[in-house]
């Protein structure tokens, strides 16, 4: 029986040391091995998905940081857009209209030949990409969320299709909330230890997603018994989607040492084929017009803040009223 997949951003989010990194690493080989195209983006400034996903330290350290090749992102997707002037103006938030250039995840293109690298997997490969450590050289000049702007510059213009799956790993905490970013995924999967700090995460992003229409569940992690899982369901109610313990393989897969992956503990693939279920229900959510708005909306209000003094042009203008993003939106050569 062939498995059908649809077109999926997926967000992994929650408070540094919750395992989040872990479990999105765990449902990107997931869907590898079930022939799914996967693009992989490690969001977070302290870089462990390459790691996670079984490079070395050499080969993770080697990857190329999206941030450092801003400009030549700005410049790809800029196309011939009349209404940007030129790559300098654009921020992070900038959306793309008549003449950008728009991204698939399958295709060849300047930002993937620049920013992405296969990662070979069990059963198949994905494309990995990374926005870049946060280093010695930013401090005092640099706010890493100028890093984690290519990342949604990146999303802005990408338009998946049907198979496709892109999977980000994202800056731990609420830190999302300083851009639009939370509003780029299908769905998000907040990852929460059964502790008071393990949920405050989670009603920080409960409060600020409710105004935006984010799809938010909660993955428990690091439970130990019924106890953890009626702690869980009482913060959270409803929104908890699934709980998962301790687990050998993934043990051994942080000591570098991963087994085959179809090894992993059986109810641990059952949680994976349950994040998936819960993924691809949102499809049929997908309503691109809202989307492509609050792209507009968190344009618009960094441009006023921030965005028109540092780059001295109107960002305004570059809103194209008439464009929205969508499967059916041709890209341009």
């Amino acid at each position: 029986m062939r498995l059908l997949f649809v077109n999926m951003k997926i967000a992994f989010v929650g408070k540094g040391g919750s395992g989040k990194t872990t479990l999105s690493s765990l449902f990107i080989r997931h869907l590898a091995a079930a022939g799914a195209a996967v693009v992989a983006i490690d969001a977070d400034i302290n870089q462990h998905l390459g790691a996670a996903l079984g490079l070395d330290d050499a080969q993770a350290a080697a990857l190329p940081a999206m941030g450092e090749r801003l400009s030549l992102i700005k410049d790809y997707l800029r196309g011939s857009n009349p209404r940007i002037s030129s790559a300098a103006t654009m921020i992070k938030t900038t959306p793309p209209g008549e003449g950008s250039r728009l991204v698939g995840v399958r295709e060849p293109n300047p930002v993937y030949d620049a920013c992405a690298r296969p990662v070979e997997l069990d059963g198949g490969a994905v494309r990995l990409m990374v926005t870049g450590p946060f280093t010695d050289a930013d401090l005092g000049v640099a706010c890493y969320h100028s890093k984690t702007g290519a990342v949604e510059l990146f999303l802005n213009h990408l338009v998946d299709t049907r198979d496709e799956y892109v999977v980000v790993d994202m800056t731990a905490g609420s830190d999302s909330f300083a851009s639009g970013l939370f509003t780029r995924f299908d769905i998000t999967f907040l990852v929460a230890e059964p502790t008071r700090k393990g949920v405050s995460v989670y009603r920080q992003y409960k409060e600020y997603a409710s105004d935006f229409g984010v799809v938010l569940k909660v993955v428990g992690n690091k439970v130990q018994g019924q106890d953890d899982i009626d702690f869980l369901r009482a913060e959270v109610g409803e929104d908890l989607l699934l709980t998962v313990g301790q687990s050998d393989w993934v043990r051994s897969m942080e000591k570098g040492r991963p087994p085959r992956f179809e090894l992993l503990e059986d109810a641990n693939r059952r949680a994976l084929r349950l994040l998936r279920v819960a993924a691809d229900a949102t499809y049929e959510l997908r309503d691109w017009e809202r989307y492509t708005r609050q792209m507009v909306h968190f344009h618009l209000r960094n441009a006023e803040a921030w965005g028109n003094e540092r780059t001295g042009a109107d960002l305004a203008a570059q809103v194209d009223p008439a464009f929205v993003l969508g499967e059916g939106v041709a890209a341009p050569v």
